[in-house]
């Protein structure tokens, strides 16, 4: 079977954000056996001019929703950036994942040659299908994950490279 935009980008979307909902259980029992508050996560950056655990996960998730939008011609779902627990980030990846997956196969695969329009705060930058998916979705959307497995990483959670490369 031939690789399609819709096999490069929902099974890859659903496998690693499964994956970030695993790393954050595990933050949450690393919390609770060394008896803090979760919470404490939430903030955690490794450098001081970085985004915060809260929006790297959030980040990663509005990649994929609106990577899947705009390639399959629907509007993304809107969520309020309210996140206020490691259960609330854990339910914006579900119904992250609940989405990706509710698009059709057929309105992704075929959309290589169409125009995305990525607003940003210097304008819209246009590209094609392909390349939005190759060289601006999934780099970006693999940047967050990884943050994210980094930060939970660096504050003692017990993550490994079999952590981020789980469901192969």
């Amino acid at each position: 079977m031939p690789i399609t935009m819709h096999s490069a980008s929902v099974p890859m979307f659903v496998r690693m954000l499964t994956n970030l909902s695993k790393f954050i259980e595990k933050a949450e029992a690393h919390a609770a056996a060394k008896k803090f508050d979760p919470a404490v996560y939430l903030v955690a950056r490794l450098a001081p001019d970085m985004l915060p655990f809260t929006r790297q996960v959030q980040i990663a998730c509005d990649t994929a929703k609106f990577c899947i939008a705009r390639l399959g011609g629907v509007d993304a779902p809107k969520h309020d950036d309210n996140e206020a627990s490691l259960g609330d980030l854990k339910a914006r990846i579900a119904k992250t994942i609940a989405f990706v997956q509710s698009v059709p196969a057929e309105q992704i695969s075929g959309t290589e040659e169409k125009d995305i329009n990525v607003p940003r705060r210097d304008g819209v930058l246009v590209m094609k299908g392909e390349a939005y998916l190759k060289h601006y979705a999934t780099p970006n959307f693999y940047f967050h994950v990884t943050t994210a497995y980094a930060l939970l990483r660096h504050n003692g959670v017990e993550l490994g490279k079999s952590d981020f490369l789980a469901g192969l």
